[in-house]
């Protein structure tokens, strides 16, 4: 069919043109926006899944939801092994000249900027934007300690929102790369926002073991916000995923097509997005049928192999690639670490630091004590096909 014509979106945090089977949450996180904008009390909000499952588009949509009620929102990206405060004082201070733009907050925004530069100063931040008229704020966020000046400056921040009212929104994706310091302080700073009633709120993004990490940097993580799990959509949400984006655009899907889709798939987002924009494209007019599902199989694990699965795999050292093809030689998972070590033919010890590593790169994660699992949906299946040659040690 036609492919301009095509309703499908796969691309890294792009929407889909059905945000299928989440509506729970978008509802919830609407709530908590509404809450602290009638300055009740709601909790900051952590969304956990594995790769693949749209976590950013959710991210997002809930800064749209933001916008919409009349926050002002700040947009961050954690990537790895970049520090907080250079990730945050850009973008803080986008949303504080917005604030400031206010006259009954303009004192309060304008002191907040100050300690905004003192904060960027104290943390060797250049960011060479700050306007002369920005001056600094004497002894505020200046102390070189991260916990005590962020949470200072969140403070500040808070405080120019609530003169101007008009709440604000923090919005952080990839937040398991942190570092220690760095979310234990970020979690600090939201704890004296909330005992102070300030109308500031976070919604973060992250791998599933974000809530254990949270929990390990502070004990109070768990009462400060809601870990929403984010997982692959049920059935209902995958039919509304492919079969309502090919009805709007006037064509039509079989139930076997749609049900072949979805075994594929395992209900994965991207991947749905992935298999409905190739089957599009294959089918030569409407209905999609089984034929062209079957028929899109190559282009799809063509796309995926060289997109989705390959960027994460060529980041990746030698030996880390082997720890992960010795945990596709045993399966999906989660596996134990020893077994693991195990196929590998090394001590469990010796294949520990491998599997520190891969933790901190996103790659892998531990559902429970001991235990090893893929952090991006169908890998085992990728291994296999990019290390097809390689033998366990007992072979």
């Amino acid at each position: 069919m036609d492919p301009i014509a095509n309703p499908f979106a796969p691309g890294a945090g792009s929407r889909p043109p059905a945000l299928a089977g989440r509506d729970e949450l978008l509802a919830s996180a609407e709530i908590a926006l509404r809450r602290i904008q009638a300055g009740r009390h709601a909790k900051s909000m952590m969304l956990l899944g594995l790769r693949g499952v749209g976590k950013t588009v959710l991210l997002v949509r809930i800064g749209d939801l933001a916008e919409a009620a009349g926050y002002v929102t700040a947009l961050i990206e954690a990537p790895e092994e970049r520090r907080l405060a250079v990730l945050l004082v850009p973008r803080l201070r986008r949303l504080l000249y917005q604030l400031s733009r206010r006259e009954k907050a303009r004192i309060l925004g304008n002191r907040a900027l100050g300690a905004l530069r003192n904060f960027a100063s104290a943390f060797t931040v250049s960011y060479a934007e700050f306007e002369v008229g920005v001056t600094p704020e004497p002894g505020l966020a200046a102390s070189g300690d991260l916990e005590t000046d962020l949470t200072d400056l969140l403070v500040v921040v808070g405080e120019a929102a609530r003169a101007a009212d008009q709440p604000a929104a923090l919005l952080m994706d990839e937040v398991q790369y942190l570092d220690d310091e760095d979310l234990s302080a970020l979690i600090v700073a939201l704890h004296r926002i909330s005992q102070k009633a300030l109308p500031l709120i976070m919604f973060g993004a992250g791998l599933p073991q974000l809530a254990a990490v949270s929990g390990e940097a502070k004990s109070y993580a768990e009462r400060l916000f809601d870990f929403p799990g984010v997982g692959p959509l049920d059935e209902a949400a995958i039919a509304e995923a492919i079969r309502g984006p090919i009805e709007e655009a006037r064509a039509s899907v079989d139930d076997d097509a749609l049900s072949e889709i979805a075994e594929q798939t395992e209900g994965y987002p991207y991947f749905l997005q992935e298999w409905g924009a190739h089957c599009w494209n294959v089918a030569s007019e409407s209905p999609v049928t089984l034929d062209d599902v079957v028929s899109a199989r190559e282009r799809v694990m063509a796309a995926l192999d060289a997109s989705f699965f390959r960027v994460r795999f060529d980041r990746l050292t030698p030996r880390e690639q082997e720890y992960l093809r010795a945990m596709a030689q045993l399966g999906p998972g989660p596996h134990r670490s020893g077994k693991v070590a195990e196929e590998l033919g090394v001590a469990v010890t010796s294949a520990g630091p491998i599997r520190t590593g891969l933790i901190r790169k996103g790659m892998i994660w531990s559902p429970a004590h001991g235990e090893t699992a893929f952090t991006v949906p169908m890998f085992d299946q990728y291994m296999l096909r990019a290390m097809p040659d390689w033998q366990p040690a007992d072979e």
